[in-house]
C-alpha cells in the first residue's frame, strides 16, 4: 500500500482548516494545517507534503512571500502550491506569488478534491 499523500494547508481561519481536514481525510489524504506561514521553509521541510494550499491573508508573512520562499528553495520548489483566497483577484495573486494554481473561496468539496487529484495523482 502506498503511503497516504500528504496535504499541507496554510490558513488563518480555523473553520477553513477544519473543513479542509474533514474533506481531505475523508478522501484518504494525510493533512497538516497551520495558521501561520512563519518559518515556512522549516514548517514545510518537516512535513514534506505532496501539495500545499496557501491562503493569501496570513499574519506576519503573507501568502505571496511565503509562496515565493518555497519556490526559491531547491528542496521544496517541486511541491505544487495552490493559492487560495476569497480575493476576486486570486488568479493574479497566484501568478505574482509563483503558485502552481489557485482555488477561489468559497470552494466546493469537488473543486478541492479535483485540484488535489490533478497535482498528486500517480
Amino acid at each position: 500500500m502506498d503511503r497516504n499523500k500528504k496535504v499541507f494547508v496554510f490558513d488563518d481561519n480555523p473553520d477553513i482548516l477544519e473543513l479542509c481536514t474533514i474533506i481531505l481525510e475523508d478522501a484518504g489524504y494525510e493533512i497538516k494545517t497551520s495558521v501561520t506561514s512563519n518559518d515556512i521553509i522549516g514548517q514545510v521541510s518537516a512535513y514534506m507534503p505532496d501539495i500545499i494550499f496557501m491562503d493569501n491573508w496570513l499574519p506576519d508573512v503573507g501568502g505571496i512571500d511565503a509562496t515565493r520562499s518555497l519556490k526559491s528553495d531547491d528542496t521544496l520548489k517541486h511541491i505544487p502550491v495552490i493559492y487560495f483566497s476569497a480575493n476576486n483577484d486570486v488568479k493574479t495573486l497566484a501568478e505574482q506569488a509563483g503558485a502552481d494554481d489557485y482555488l477561489s473561496k468559497p470552494f466546493d468539496i469537488q473543486e478541492l478534491e479535483s485540484i488535489v487529484v490533478k497535482y498528486i495523482s500517480n
